[in-house]
């Protein structure tokens, strides 16, 4: 197995479980017994230095484990979406729009929202061209 891959299966397989109820719940059991014990240490500063550095050190690698996670569920979503605008009746320039500027993808989101405008007063004119009395029915 590459690093590559060993890395991408630990990721998952971190936050996977990091997200689990079950985690939850060790946490805070881990947090009621480190409080606990805090007037039997005399609530020293060992006794806070043990929380401090054991939460930042957890938080500091989770930070990276579920960014990877996060960057290749989003890869394999904007694969997904691009697919399915290449195969479907989609405009095929919007595959890879995600690599544009913040600006360009806003112009694109721009022509996104004039044809949906221009979509609806299609269908509501088509909705009123249809509601109207054909003549031959008016002239009876």
């Amino acid at each position: 197995m590459t690093s590559d891959r060993l890395f991408s299966s630990i990721a998952n397989k971190v936050a996977h479980a990091a997200g689990m109820p079950t985690t939850f719940i060790v946490c805070c059991l881990i947090i009621v017994i480190w409080a606990a014990t805090g007037p039997f240490l005399g609530f020293s500063d060992t006794w806070q230095l043990i929380i401090n550095t054991g939460t930042t050190i957890v938080t500091f690698l989770m930070v990276f484990l579920i960014q990877n996670t996060q960057n290749r569920e989003g890869a394999a979503i904007q694969a997904k979406l691009d697919e399915l605008i290449r195969v479907g009746e989609g405009q095929n320039r919007f595959i890879g729009i995600e690599h544009l500027t913040e600006e360009e993808v806003e112009q694109f989101r721009g022509l996104c929202e004039r044809a949906a405008k221009r979509a609806e007063r299609a269908a509501a004119t088509s909705d009123r061209a249809s509601k109207k009395p054909s003549r031959a029915a008016t002239a009876k």
